[in-house]
């Protein structure tokens, strides 16, 4: 048998089983590759819409929204200030002594005149009691030197005495009247003590400050450490004015007697009429401003010293124009379009929400604001066509 007879020919056959095998590979390796890139491009899609929307904030600048009447839209100039009492005192003891009673606290009226404390008075209560007895004893003494003394002009007359006894007669008498003058001025100064240990109000106002309590020691001049000065501290309440520093550059605009709208930043929405009282004739040169007090004209309960306030002085006194009702302004910039309406971009959490806004009278460069947003809002100055209900956003350093 030759070596081609010995070939077994049962193992030549074709492996179908591995082309199964090859091919179902390929078939894996080819749908594995479309999911991977499937799952590339949807992480890709994510990334551009992160980016797109945290990665790339807008800066933007903002203004605000305010009520303002039409007085404050055509005013000359405007000034801040605070409300400050014209007339105001800190009260204190002309005496030194412990604090025993204080009947009144913070908010409390007052009369000129009306006992506000008492320090406590008893050693100069007693000094005045004996001051009274002394001088009661010099009176009764004057009295008895009294009728020795005309005893004695009797006796005189019928030669009975000597002219020397008539003569000490006269002299006790005057001396003892004179001890009167100095016994009545004894009582008077003790009568001062005593009324110093009271502490009266000055003249009519309301309690701003209590600065004692019952039981501390209270000092004219804080002799102590531990003493107080002042026990309260009152204000008239119908001298308050409002003091504003007007700049330099435009002090000339102001004169007296100038109508002002008074606006407290504590009731945006209250207007209170004034006029121009004073203006102090020295200019403060690290501020280069001048200090102008305006009075008010009307005046309610809810203003209070140290408010803080906007003066809106004005070029004529129009009862017209003052008494017109405020209305929400807005800048100009502030307003923007999208398909056709006029919106807004209202800011809050470095967000921005788009609002739908009517709009009404203009006001140079600012615009009042029918409906769409409140006083108070934040609103975008300027905003871009990018810029979307959403948006993340950076404010302008």
């Amino acid at each position: 048998m030759t070596e081609t007879e010995k070939i077994d020919l049962s193992k030549l056959k074709i492996d179908r089983e591995e082309g199964r095998t090859s091919v179902t590979l390929t078939q894996k390796r080819g749908t594995f590759g479309l999911y991977a890139a499937g799952v590339v491009i949807v992480c890709l899609v994510i990334f551009f819409f992160l980016r797109n929307s945290f990665g790339r904030e807008e800066v933007v600048e903002l203004t605000s929204a305010a009520m303002v009447s039409s007085a404050q839209a055509n005013a000359l100039l405007t000034a801040s200030g605070y409300v400050v009492a014209q007339r105001k005192a800190a009260i204190a003891s002309k005496a030194t002594g412990r604090l025993v009673s204080l009947d009144f606290v913070e908010g409390d009226r007052v009369r000129k005149g009306q006992i506000i404390a008492r320090i406590e008075s008893a050693d100069v209560e007693a000094a005045l009691t004996q001051a009274r007895a002394n001088l009661e004893v010099v009176k009764a003494e004057r009295n008895d030197a009294n009728s020795s003394l005309e005893r004695a002009k009797s006796l005189i007359a019928q030669k009975l005495i000597s002219q020397a006894d008539l003569d000490a007669a006269q002299w006790r008498y005057d001396r003892v009247a004179a001890s009167i003058d100095a016994a009545d001025a004894g009582m008077k100064a003790a009568e001062v003590q005593v009324e110093n240990t009271l502490i009266r109000a000055p003249f009519d106002g309301t309690i701003l400050e209590k600065n004692a309590d019952v039981g501390e020691v209270v000092a004219p001049f804080g002799a102590g450490a531990s003493s107080k000065v002042a026990v309260v501290t009152i204000a008239d309440m119908s001298s308050l004015e409002v003091e504003a520093d007007v700049s330099e550059s435009n002090i000339e605009k102001i004169v007296i007697n100038q109508p002002c709208e008074i606006v407290l930043d504590a009731y945006p929405d209250r207007q209170y009429r004034g006029n121009v009282d004073k203006i102090v004739p020295t200019a403060d040169r690290a501020k280069a401003t001048v200090l102008t007090k305006i009075k008010f004209a009307d005046r309610d309960a809810r203003v209070l010293p140290e408010m803080s306030a906007k003066v809106h002085f004005l070029s004529i006194d129009s009862k017209e124009q003052l008494q017109t009702k405020a209305k929400l302004i807005v800048d100009n910039a502030a307003i923007g379009t999208r398909d056709g309406k006029k919106v807004v971009f209202v800011f809050k959490d470095y967000t921005v929400s788009e609002v739908p806004v009517q709009t009404g009278e203009t006001f140079g460069s600012r615009v009042e604001i029918l409906s769409g947003i409140s006083a108070g809002d934040k609103v975008v100055l300027k905003p871009s066509d990018n810029l979307r209900s959403g948006s993340k956003v950076k404010l302008k350093e």
